[in-house]
């Protein structure tokens, strides 16, 4: 198993590569607007995860995983010839759910904020049910 610093220099490595050959252009039209987000790679540096997200509809995220998928062999051979490593690592592109995620986040944050409110509302005209300081404190002797 390498180094998990050199994993990690290996994949922001390999990160700039795909990034700066996707910059230059490929030859396939469905590929959208691509973002590479991250890249993880293997413990024995064998294996690179690339995620990357696509700005536009379901159908153009799926027509740029198509273009990726298909090129993949090319962007391979990129990195391959760019970094100083006796073996070059095979390259599985998944598309990352940052923005879903981000979006329902928000949607939760709004949800509790709105309950927060209500429950704030509620509190204002509150009384309590029983006592108002329910804790049970020491009695005071009887001074005759």
């Amino acid at each position: 198993m390498a180094d998990p610093a050199r994993a990690r220099k290996l994949a922001d490595r390999i990160k700039v590569i795909i990034a700066k050959r996707l910059e230059k252009g490929l030859r396939d039209p469905r590929l959208g607007f691509v973002t590479i987000t991250d890249v993880k790679v293997t413990g024995d540096l064998q294996h690179a995860s690339v995620f990357f997200t696509v700005y536009g509809t379901e159908e153009e995220r799926a027509d740029s995983a198509a273009a990726l998928k298909s090129a993949t062999g090319l962007l391979r051979t990129e990195v391959g010839k760019n970094i100083t490593s006796r073996l070059t690592p095979t390259l599985e592109f998944i598309l990352d759910a940052i923005p879903e995620t981000a979006a329902h986040l928000e949607e939760l944050l709004e949800k509790a904020r709105n309950q927060d409110s209500a429950v704030e509302q509620l509190a204002t005209g509150a009384s309590y049910a029983g006592d108002a300081d329910p804790y049970v404190k020491p009695r005071e002797a009887d001074v005759e």
